[in-house]
Parts: C-alpha cells; structure tokens; sequence
C-alpha cells in the first residue's frame, strides 16, 4: 500500500516558515484534518475554489487556502449516502497514525465535506428524500436542505503534517471532487465567514496568491493530476509531505 520513499523535499522550496522548525521543546501531536478542493470544468480551463484566511487567525493568516478543517468527533457518527471507493479507503488507510480503521477514513472525508459546507456554503452530497437529522450545528444546517453525503465522488490526492514543534498541527487529507457533486449553483458562494474573498481561479493564476507553501505544492499535483485521463488519476500515487530530523521528507502513497 505503500511506495518507496520519493526523498527529501526540494529544499528551495522550503523556505516558507510553516515549513521551519520553530522553538524547540517537545513536539505537538498533530490533529486529524481534511481539505476539500471543489473543480470547475466548465469553462476553457479547470477552476478551483479558494479563499483567504483573516489577519487574526493564528494558524497561516492571511493566507490564499482551500476548505478544511480539523475532524470533529460528530464527524464519525455520520451516514453517508454513499461511501469511500475501495481504492480511496485503503490510500487512507495506509500509514495511518494511532489505529487504522475504516470509520475514522470515512470520517476524514466527511469532515472535509463539512468544513467546506460551513466555510463556503456550498454543500457537496446527493438530494435523498429523508436526510437526516443531526444536533451538530453545521450537520444539521448541511442536512436541513435535504442532503447526504456522497463520499464516492471524492479522490485522495494528497497527505501533509505540519512541521514539529508549531503551536498548532494538523495530519491533512486532501481531498478533490467535481463542482458537478455541488447541490446548487457552485458560484454562489456564501459560507461562515472563516474564509473572505472566495473566488473560483484556474490553478495557474492561483500559483500568483500569498499561499502556504504546502497549498503551492498540492496545487501543482493538482495541475498535473487534471492534465491526465480519468483512469490514471485514479492510479496516480498521493504524495505524503512529512518531517524526519527536521528535513521535509515526500513519500509516496500508492495501492
């Protein structure tokens, strides 16, 4: 499940501080998170959906970042109307923190479909006739317009830990779906407020934004992945950027 390790990150690549060691001390356990990057493919060019993070956000402000956030525990209670693809569900699995389990993979793209519910208002799913119902606030908001989740218009493309010794740090999934699995107009974009000035930009502009370093790297996987067929971005591998004796190290995730 696993491919051979790619080696150590380009180093003129990271010179961006989220890429750094910081204080040193002992390392904070990093927290499951997932992120969810929505394309357009009507227009002459692929678009993605970003947004831009407030000043006063402590994690990466100001930053141009795609929707995520960290897994909320409602998050592995969930149902969805259709699960993982096999093929996803056991990229997820592999070299997974803690215990591996079919739930908490399931978990990491729902929360992906989540947070970018709640930070865009856009909701990813399929209409059913009986949603259902959740006391989670923005599970209930995302249900009470008669969606489900439908986990099997998501690819993995994409794994990233933060640096050690950050006072916040996140084990990423990055996830990709069609903006055709999009309930409703995908440009009217109207979500919590956590995100500001979101706009749908082809991948190549968006290389031009203030962006973390690790958004600028899943952007050109991203850029490479949709110049190919639908079949060999299924078999592409899914790098996973991680840290060893303060080098960034890119592994390769593969079936």
């Amino acid at each position: 499940m696993t491919g051979a390790e790619a080696g150590v990150f380009d180093p003129k690549k990271t010179r961006e501080q989220e890429f750094r060691d910081g204080t040193a001390g002992r390392a904070v356990r990093p927290r499951d998170a997932a992120t969810l990057i929505l394309v357009r493919n009507d227009g002459p060019t692929p678009q993605v959906l970003m947004g831009q993070r407030h000043a006063d956000h402590k994690f990466m402000p100001n930053k141009f970042v795609f929707p995520g956030g960290r897994v909320d525990p409602a998050d592995s209670r969930i149902r969805p109307v259709e699960d993982l693809r096999s093929d996803v569900a056991k990229l997820l699995l592999a070299r997974m923190r803690g215990t591996p389990s079919e739930n908490r993979a399931r978990a990491l793209a729902l929360a992906a479909i989540r947070e970018t519910f709640e930070e865009t208002g856009l909701a990813v799913g399929r209409l059913i006739d009986t949603p259902q119902r959740s006391k989670h606030k923005d599970w209930g908001a995302y249900f009470s317009i008669g969606v489900s989740p439908a986990l099997g218009a998501l690819d993995f493309v994409a794994r990233a830990i933060t640096p050690p010794y950050r006072t916040r740090r996140f084990d990423t999934r990055f996830f990709i779906a069609d903006a055709e699995h999009i309930h409703g107009d995908p440009s009217k974009v109207a979500g919590s407020g956590e995100l500001q000035g979101l706009h749908w930009i082809g991948t190549k502009d968006a290389q031009d934004l203030d962006l973390p370093n690790i958004t600028r790297t899943i952007l050109a996987e991203i850029d490479e992945r949709l110049r190919l067929t639908s079949a060999a971005q299924k078999a592409r591998a899914v790098p996973f950027i991680h840290f060893r004796k303060n080098q960034a190290i890119r592994d390769m995730l593969s079936l």
